[in-house]
């Protein structure tokens, strides 16, 4: 039998910051907020510096999450396990969703896992997760309250070879992206800020939360990336709420 994934000194794979029934409509999702590996992983065989790396998580998201929160009176679901255990973000089945590499960076306690093991992992992390917002978006509607799906990430400057001039990017396509659309033309508005068009990556059929929560809902909804280098101190997160927070509100009025 496959040990426990997490033992009952880990802490919760989720944490709801915040009003839950926030009379606004964002709701700000950290699907890569966190980097703890449960106990019972070990390191997964990766480094240190490796775990603090952008393959382990969205550096300065989960901060950012709880600033833009606490300016919104909002809420932000926060996920608190490394990507590398489990990547939230993915369909649970797919090979991505644990891979055995990442940016170059080998993951030895992701490979040769029995599906009985990664059924564990997903029981244990990704899907308390995702019942966590889905239950959440049950109470608001029951309570009758508007919900705009706002899903935090950060990417590397540097990802192989490729340098990435853009500060911050929106990532939008499917139905509900108009929410998307107007923080894209806002954020081209903002002094000295490089922003890019479903840059660096596009919306694809990689991304799992947004079409899992926001699609059959009919919710409006916002994928953005800031560059990591912005996230990387407590001041500068700062900064970034400080211009990303009009920008949300104003895409909220148009």
């Amino acid at each position: 039998m496959t040990e426990p994934v997490l033992c009952p000194a880990d802490p919760a794979p989720v944490t709801l910051i915040g009003p839950p029934l926030a009379p606004g409509p964002l709701l700000f999702l950290g699907d890569h907020a966190g980097a703890l590996i449960p106990r019972s992983l070990g390191t997964l065989g990766v480094g240190e510096a490796d775990r603090r790396r952008h393959i382990a998580l969205d550096i300065g998201v989960g901060q950012l999450g709880r600033l833009l929160a606490e300016h919104f009176g909002a809420t932000f679901v926060s996920q608190t396990y490394s990507r590398l255990v489990v990547d939230c973000n993915r369909d649970p089945f797919s090979a991505d969703a644990m891979p055995h590499v990442s940016d170059g960076t080998a993951i030895p306690g992701n490979r040769d896992l029995s599906g009985e093991a990664r059924a564990a992992r997903i029981a244990a992390i990704h899907e308390p997760y995702h019942r966590a917002i889905a239950d959440l978006l049950d109470e608001r509607r029951v309570a009758g309250l508007p919900t705009i799906l706002v899903a935090l990430h950060s990417f590397t400057p540097v990802f192989g070879a490729e340098e990435r001039p853009w500060q911050a990017g929106v990532i939008h396509g499917g139905p509900g992206s108009d929410y998307g659309r107007r923080v894209l033309a806002g954020l081209r508005q903002v002094p000295g800020l490089t922003v890019g068009d479903n840059q660096p990556y596009a919306f694809d059929d990689t991304d799992y939360t947004v079409p899992r929560h926001a699609f059959p809902n009919a919710l409006q909804w916002l994928e953005i990336e800031i560059r990591q280098d912005l996230l990387e101190a407590d001041d500068q997160v700062a900064e970034v709420a400080r211009w990303l927070a009009p920008v949300l509100q104003a895409a909220m009025e148009g």
